[in-house]
C-alpha cells in the first residue's frame, strides 16, 4: 500500500461502521494523522476504535458536520490535506419511516461541509492547494435498480428509490457542483453493500446472527430474491484510501466486491455456517434455517444492485481480496467472539429489518 506518509486526514463519521474501519486502517497501516469528527448518533460507537484511541496520531472530536463554526475551527487548527466525508444517515428503512434526519445530515450537512472546505481551500497557499482533496463517499443506491443483467458504471443515470438514496444522490450532485463551479478539488466513490466486524446490528448480517442465536424469527422482505453485491469493509477502506490519494480530481470510482447474492442466499448461508459453529442451539432449533420467514416487502424496494469496478481496478490497481464465503465466515466469528460489542446496542435499540 502506497502510504504517502505524514498527511493529516479529517474523517467525518469516523465512529460509524465504514468510518471506524477506515480509521483503524489509517492508524494501523499508514503513518498519517487522523482527525475523527463524529456526532455519535445511534450508529456511532467509539468502542469500535478502542484499539487505536490512545495512538498519538489519532484525535476524536465530538461534533456535527452542520456546525460550520466548529468545522472551520477544526480545519484551521489541524490543516488537513484530505477530508474524507463519510458522515451520513444510512439505513433505508429508517429513511422511509422518517426522512428529516436524512435530509438534514446527508444534504444540508454535506452542503455545510463543502462550503466550509471551500473557504478553507481559498485560504491555503498555492502549494497546499495543490495537495488538498475532498473525498465524498457515497452508495450504489443512487443509481436505483438494475434489471436481471448489467452493472452500474460511473456513468449510470441517477434514479434513487428511497429517501435515503435520494439524499445521497443530492449530496453527490452538490459535491460535483462545488467542483465545477468553485474548483474545489474533489473525488467521489460509490460502493456496494458493506459487511464485516463492528457493523451496527440493524444491518442484514449482524441482525440475522443475533436473532438466530436468540431463536427469533428471521423475517425476509418479499420472496428474498433481491440481489446485492457484497463488499468486505476492509477491502472497501483500502479502496477509499487509494481514491483519496490517487483518484483523478473530479472523477467518480465505483467500488464493488463482485459478490452478487440474493438476500435469501445470504440468510441461508449464515444459517448454514451457524449450524456448524454453534453446537448449543436455542431450545427446539435443530437447523437455524427453521427460523426463516417471509414478510410483506418494503415500499420501493430495489430488486438488484451490481457494481462494475473495472475503473478503479485499471486506474488505481485495486481489487477485493476477500471472497464472500471467507469474509462472511470471519465476520460471523468476530460477532460470536465479541457479543458484548453488539448486545448493548441491541438492548437500547430494537432493530427488526433484514435488508438494506
Amino acid at each position: 500500500m502506497d502510504t504517502h506518509s505524514n498527511k493529516t486526514i479529517l474523517v467525518t463519521g469516523g465512529a460509524g461502521f465504514i468510518g471506524s474501519a477506515l480509521i483503524r486502517f489509517l492508524i494501523n497501516e499508514t503513518s498519517n494523522t487522523v482527525i475523527n469528527l463524529d456526532k455519535l448518533t445511534y450508529a456511532g460507537n467509539l468502542k469500535s476504535l478502542t484499539s487505536i484511541e490512545a495512538n498519538h496520531r489519532y484525535q476524536f472530536i465530538h461534533g456535527d458536520i452542520c456546525d460550520r463554526e466548529l468545522i472551520d475551527c477544526l480545519l484551521t487548527q489541524y490543516t488537513p490535506n484530505i477530508v474524507m466525508h463519510l458522515a451520513a444517515e444510512s439505513h433505508v428503512d429508517r429513511s422511509i419511516n422518517g426522512s428529516a434526519e436524512f435530509i438534514q445530515t446527508n444534504i444540508v450537512g454535506t452542503y455545510s461541509l463543502l462550503e466550509t472546505c471551500r473557504n478553507y481551500f481559498a485560504r491555503l497557499d498555492v502549494a497546499k492547494q495543490a495537495t488538498f482533496r475532498f473525498h465524498h463517499v457515497s452508495t450504489d443506491e443512487v443509481f436505483g435498480e438494475l434489471g436481471d443483467t448489467g452493472l452500474f458504471t460511473e456513468n449510470s443515470p441517477y434514479q434513487p428509490s428511497s429517501p435515503y438514496s435520494a439524499s445521497k444522490a443530492a449530496a453527490d450532485h452538490l459535491v460535483r457542483a462545488w467542483s465545477r463551479t468553485y474548483k474545489l478539488p474533489v473525488v467521489l466513490s460509490n460502493c456496494s453493500n458493506n459487511y464485516g466486524p463492528y457493523q451496527y446490528p440493524e444491518k442484514l448480517i449482524p441482525l440475522v446472527l443475533h436473532k438466530a442465536l436468540a431463536g427469533e424469527p428471521l423475517p425476509i422482505y418479499g420472496d428474498g430474491q433481491q440481489i446485492r453485491d457484497w463488499l468486505h469493509v476492509e477491502d472497501h477502506v483500502r479502496a477509499l484510501y487509494l481514491v483519496a490519494l490517487r483518484g483523478k480530481l473530479g472523477e467518480t470510482y465505483n467500488i464493488g466486491g463482485g459478490n452478487e447474492r440474493t438476500n435469501l442466499e445470504v440468510v441461508t448461508k449464515i444459517c448454514e455456517l451457524l449450524n456448524t459453529h454453534i453446537l448449543d442451539k436455542p431450545q427446539g432449533i435443530y437447523d437455524f434455517k427453521q427460523l426463516i420467514t417471509f414478510v410483506t416487502d418494503r415500499p420501493g424496494h430495489d430488486q438488484r444492485y451490481a457494481i462494475d469496478a473495472s475503473k478503479i481496478e485499471q486506474e488505481l490497481g485495486w481489487q477485493p481480496e476477500r471472497s464472500f464465503e471467507s469474509g462472511l465466515t470471519s465476520t460471523l466469528d468476530w460477532y460470536i467472539n465479541n457479543p458484548a460489542w453488539y448486545q448493548q446496542l441491541i438492548s437500547s435499540d430494537k432493530p427488526d429489518v433484514l435488508t438494506r
